[in-house]
């Protein structure tokens, strides 16, 4: 009951903070971007009111739902406080959750965003050769998904060769937070807890056949030397009481990242759950707050060399 209490306090500050027009100076609210006009926030780094103040880094914040729920606006406290302790500027996109779009849509919503940073982020600052992408649960599934894809030079993303290219160049570093890296393993999951047909996952995939063909562990396996050397660094980080998606699925994914020598980094957290991973970000008196992002600092320094 604590529990639901403390998220329901969460749940009316971020209400109240997205409505609030007062807070405009923090952020550039609903900035369509992408083939299907979806939407984004931008989140401004705290040294953007300088004049003289250099280019600054870009972190991409893609939110999970299982691929079928989710919304910016509920990730605007956890944004703002990543901007203050990133010292970047931190980009919230929608993307077309099932049934609105399948995964392959999605992995073109989350292209498109990058995109944007590179066309449109001088506007605001921005360092377009300087991204980092951060996702949650089926975030970041799809931004690992999304970077492999564009390391493939996957032709349904129709982004041409060069662009696909100057985005792989662009992304510095992945950080997934409580993430899936194999669907097939997580739909065993899903079966394990008798959820498989409430969970929007195997529709968003288009089936079962597709498993293989959306899973960073699968596509991973079949990069050439080449294909390897450019996949960023990645930090993975996963709480240890995780019902949800288990931890074991981000230490597999560190094994494999390891065996094909691909920069990596695995934080298992002690007692945190699949929610708080989130929460926890959105307010600094949350309990998990300051390990959570002592961790994800490490690795952001890291990336930036």
């Amino acid at each position: 009951m604590l529990k639901y209490l403390q998220y329901g306090k969460l749940y009316f500050q971020w209400k109240l903070w997205y409505s609030n027009d007062k807070n405009n100076k923090h952020y550039v609210k609903g900035i369509t971007f992408g083939r299907r006009g979806n939407k984004l926030d931008l989140y401004y780094s705290p040294s953007m009111g300088h004049s003289d103040a250099a280019p600054v880094p870009v972190v991409v914040f893609v939110y999970g739902g299982a691929w079928g729920s989710g919304d910016r606006s509920i990730y605007c406290l956890l944004a703002l406080q990543m901007a203050k302790e990133l010292n970047a500027s931190v980009i919230c996109p929608d993307y077309s959750i099932f049934p609105k779009g399948n995964v392959l849509n999605m992995i073109q919503d989350i292209s498109d965003s990058l995109l944007w940073v590179r066309e449109k982020g001088h506007a605001y600052n921005l360092d377009q050769d300087n991204i980092i992408l951060i996702g949650h649960s089926a975030g970041a599934h799809l931004c690992s998904i999304t970077t492999l894809f564009l390391v493939n030079n996957v032709e349904e993303l129709f982004i041409e060769t060069n662009k696909q290219r100057d985005l792989v160049s662009a992304i510095k570093g992945i950080i997934g937070l409580s993430g899936v890296y194999s669907i097939m393993d997580h739909y065993k999951h899903e079966k394990m807890r008798a959820v498989e047909y409430v969970s929007t996952m195997h529709k968003a995939m288009d089936g079962v056949e597709n498993f293989d063909y959306y899973s960073p562990t699968s596509l991973l396996k079949k990069l050439n030397k080449d294909q390897l050397k450019r996949v960023p660094p990645v930090g993975l980080l996963h709480g240890t009481n995780d019902i949800i998606v288990p931890a074991e699925s981000s230490v597999m994914f560190s094994e494999l990242l390891t065996s094909l020598s691909v920069s990596m980094s695995l934080y298992l957290i002690p007692k945190m759950n699949h929610t708080e991973m989130v929460t926890d970000l959105m307010a600094p008196d949350r309990h998990f707050y300051h390990s959570v992002y002592g961790c994800i600092k490490q690795e952001y320094r890291k990336f930036q060399g």
